[in-house]
């Protein structure tokens, strides 16, 4: 079943043509990895997915379960069961870490609270305030728990594996894989790649250059190609070896 579909989807800032014209299908369960180097508008796509107030859809139409979503609001993309981890949340004095995820727990259900802190390492940032004076390993570890108190049917994960350490990207990969076992697709945009070989599920990769998604493929066409050219000589060399294939 398709949960996701992007049908000819250009995102705009303040009247700018930021995505153009990205036209995806993501299936119940499935794992996409989008890729691409910094301003190819990677989170800029995850923003509009989400309904956030900073972007627009300015062609094309966003479709969840076959309904049309493309101008409902965040709140109720999220109730409908997308979740977003932003790729730098912000910090947020006066509010425990513990308040928000115990108003997780009761507001979606979520029963493995205890289970899904220890996956990723956060019990002692629990009584402090959510982000605030967090490392880039905490905060994204942090944030990656908020997504899974959701128990979110799609999660939009945004750079995971950006500015953090070892452990925290095995913590972080182990929480993935978690959530991919239990049913959730999952869409995740990433630069350096780091986390991707500790992935247990990976359906698509999908290149963006300049705005577009230029290149679809299964990861083991994809990702030795680009890890070992980089992304503009890579996509030459799959292009070219798509050609020639077909």
């Amino acid at each position: 079943m398709i949960l996701l579909e992007l049908s000819g989807l250009s995102v705009c800032i303040n009247g700018k043509e930021i995505v153009k014209d990205v036209t995806l299908e993501v299936k119940q369960g499935e794992v996409h990895v989008i890729m691409g180097p910094n301003g190819s508008g990677k989170s800029t796509l995850l923003s509009c997915i989400m309904g956030l107030p900073r972007v627009r859809a300015c062609k094309g139409r966003i479709y969840y379960q076959n309904t049309d979503i493309t101008s409902k609001p965040p709140y109720e993309r999220a109730t409908m069961g997308i979740a977003l981890a932003h790729q730098s949340p912000p910090s947020i004095r006066g509010v425990k870490f513990a308040e928000v995820g115990k108003a997780l727990v009761k507001k979606c259900g979520c029963s493995d609270f205890t289970f899904m802190t220890r996956i990723l390492n956060v019990e002692e940032l629990l009584n402090r305030e959510l982000f605030v004076g967090y490392s880039g390993g905490e905060r994204k570890r942090a944030e990656m728990l908020l997504v899974m108190l959701q128990a979110p049917k799609l999660a939009l994960l945004d750079e995971p594996d950006s500015g953090v350490d070892i452990e925290s990207l095995d913590l972080i990969s182990n929480a993935i894989n978690y959530l991919a076992s239990r049913g959730s697709s999952i869409i995740l945009v990433t630069h350096s790649g780091n986390i991707l070989n500790k992935l247990a599920r990976l359906d698509y990769v999908h290149i963006m250059l300049g705005g577009r998604i230029v290149y679809t493929g299964r990861p083991d066409g994809v990702l030795p190609i680009v890890f070992k050219l980089g992304y503009r000589e890579g996509i030459k060399r799959l292009l070219g070896e798509e050609a020639v294939g077909g």
